[in-house]
């Protein structure tokens, strides 16, 4: 935000940008019991996302880049799994899902590309 790096260009720095912020404002719909179990880790492993994208893209070697991307997709992972148990305790009623699983898809897709990158 401060400084102009080139992660800030990476489509994956800026859908991850957008993927932290619809998981936030899903978290403002969990029931307060949630506050600090499954609001705060799903806050967490968002950001963990986001971090470790733009992290990862600062190293010069493809293999530590990698290392980092696979990093945020092992929260993307997580982060499925916290929506598994949210939808099965009906906490999806009141919050539409659609932009959210829009989102994490193409969040994990790009991702998903950055870590199959050739290494030579």
């Amino acid at each position: 935000m401060f400084l102009t790096l080139n992660h800030q260009k990476l489509d994956a720095y800026s859908a991850s940008k957008e993927f932290v912020i619809e998981c936030y404002k899903f978290s403002k719909h969990l029931p307060p019991e949630e506050k600090f179990s499954m609001s705060s880790q799903i806050r967490r492993a968002a950001l963990s996302v986001h971090l470790n994208i733009a992290e990862g893209s600062s190293r010069k070697s493809l293999i530590e880049r990698k290392r980092f991307y696979e990093i945020s997709r092992g929260s993307m992972i997580e982060l499925d799994a916290a929506f598994d148990i949210a939808e099965s305790l009906n906490y999806f009623t009141d919050y539409p899902t659609e932009k959210l699983k829009l989102i994490t898809a193409k969040c994990f897709r790009i991702l998903c590309g950055l870590i199959n990158q050739k290494t030579s």
